[in-house]
Formats: C-alpha cells, structure tokens, sequence
C-alpha cells in the first residue's frame, strides 16, 4: 500500500463476475472446438497440447487483445518462462522476449486504442492515456496477466482430468449431479495447488514457527500446498472427494493479494469439467499412471503430457 492497491483498481473491474460470464458462451464454444478436434484426430489424443494449451491460450488472448496468429509464439515463451529446473539464462531470455512482445503490442494499441474492444486497449485508454499508468508498467501488467491466466489453469485442467480418471467414482458422482460441479472445481483446485512456490520472505529476526527455528536472514515460502492439505483443516486432506466443496482453501491464495483472475479460472474449468465426461464418457489414461512425468522442479504444477485414450 498504496501502490497495489491503486494498481490493483485498474483491472479489478476486468475481472468482475459479470464480465467474465459474459465469455462463457464463447469458452464453451472454443471448447466444443476442440472436442471436434479431437475426435476427428482420433483416439489417443494429448490433454496439455491439444486442449488444455490451445484452450487457455485462445482464452486469455482475446481477452487481452493478442493477434491469433502470435499465440504460439507466447504460448511457447510461457512455458520456457516458469521452469526452475533448467540454466536460468532461459527463462531469462524466454521473460525478455515477452517483454518485448508485449512492448511492441502496447504501442500498437496506443496508436489506434478505439480500433479493438480488448482489456489491453482499454487500459491504454482508461489508464495509459490519462497518465494513470506508464507504458512499461502496462507491458509488465500484460506479461504477468498472461502468465496468470494461461499455464496455471491449463496445468489446472490437465490434472482435474486426471483426479477424475484415477478416482472413477468421483467421476461417476459428477455425471450424475451435474449440482456438485462448482463445488468439484473448488476440490481439484484445493487438491493439486497448482502454484507451488508463494509468497517468498526473509525473516528479520528468529522466529520459531511449529517448533522449527527460523533464523533472522533465512528464506522462506508459505507453500499453498502445504495450507490446502492440512488435516487441521480438512478432514482426509489426501482423499479427492468432490463433495467437500471446500469454501476455505488457499489456491488463489488470500487475502488482498488473492488471484484477481480466479473468475476466469473458475469459468474455464467449471466449463471444461461441466462437458468433457459427457462427451467422452469412456474417457482413460492411454499409457500407465507410472508413465507420467510430473512438473515438480516448475513454478508451476502440472504434467508434461497426458494421454488419453476413449
């Protein structure tokens, strides 16, 4: 305060419910598109590229106002971006290629903001434009809003799907209460805390937390994983049950810092979730469980591929 919060009030009403309902008959028509795809492609398929990647992708960039025919090029750039386990000089490079697409897409809409109805070209309107906001600050705020709303939820679908196929009588539930949808999207977010690594600090001086001493200099994470399986907080922590719909877990986080897009995650995957098993009720795992590589030197969690069979 009072800079986040200041910022914070030129996208809020981007992110508004209303808004974001208002897209939803778009989200299922994309979704629906793929669908196709993916049955024209034919059995198997590949959940993380040939849905889950396209769909959150498409999503985000007409909502920001990037031209179709640049999503690979971010979509690839993201995905280079958040990865913790490799030479760092790559998600260095992968961030300042971003940067500079996003510098290049800003001066574009400066020049002509009335041409497109997109949250970027309203915002060199509404913000830009009076002096509210610097262009390099909008380019930061377009890369960060891109990050947030792409490989997180598209991670997000890919493991929802899984936590279905590995629990099959979860599934089963869903089928036949199609109530309990909003309420299975809470539990599979609570469940893979998509966002591994929040909220890093220094302590200023010892504190002893739960028994451990936390020396004065040390680095910290409060991990949300950790919160979002705390059996203080919910009862068989490790079980997927999708009538918990857990109303108090911490996936986007809390408090004034909360995910200011969980509208939208919401949206997508409540969308996605509400469809796929009536469209592909035989849906499976094409290769053992065993064969998965899982994301776990990533900022953020997920599967390298997954492929499904029907």
């Amino acid at each position: 305060p009072p800079e986040h919060g200041k910022l914070r009030r030129m996208f809020t009403k981007e992110f508004m419910v209303k808004r974001i309902d208002a897209m939803r008959p778009r989200i299922q028509a994309l979704i629906e598109s793929l669908y196709d795809a993916m049955e024209t492609k034919g059995s198997p398929v590949e959940m993380v590229n040939d849905f889950a990647l396209p769909l959150t992708s498409t999503v985000i960039s007409e909502f920001l106002g990037v031209p179709a025919e640049d999503r690979e090029f971010f979509q690839e750039q993201s995905r280079l971006k958040v990865l913790m386990d490799v030479d760092p000089e790559i998600p260095r490079v992968a961030s300042a290629k971003l940067i500079g697409y996003f510098d290049g897409l800003l001066k574009a809409k400066e020049r002509d903001p009335h041409a497109n109805d997109d949250l970027l070209s309203r915002l060199v309107l509404d913000q830009v434009e009076p002096g509210h906001l610097s262009h390099d600050d909008a380019v930061r705020h377009a890369d960060l809003l891109v990050m947030a709303g792409h490989e997180t939820t598209a991670n997000q679908i890919a493991l929802g799907t899984l936590n279905f196929l590995q629990n099959p009588d979860q599934k089963a539930l869903l089928l036949g209460n199609p109530d309990l949808l909003r309420g299975a999207v809470d539990e599979m977010l609570r469940y893979n805390s998509i966002v591994q690594f929040n909220g890093a600090r220094i302590a200023l001086e010892d504190v002893e937390v739960n028994g451990h001493l936390v020396r004065k200099g040390e680095g910290v994470f409060a991990l949300i994983n950790a919160a979002n399986r705390d059996p203080a907080a919910f009862a068989r922590p490790d079980v997927f049950d999708i009538e918990r719909a857990p109303d108090n877990h911490l996936a986007f986080s809390y408090g004034v810092h909360q995910c200011l897009g969980q509208p939208l995650a919401r949206a997508e995957l409540q969308s996605v979730f509400g469809s796929l098993f009536q469209r592909f009720p035989t849906l499976r795992l094409a290769v053992p469980l065993e064969a998965l590589e899982f994301k776990g030197g990533h900022f953020v969690y997920g599967v390298e591929t997954l492929p499904l069979a029907w």
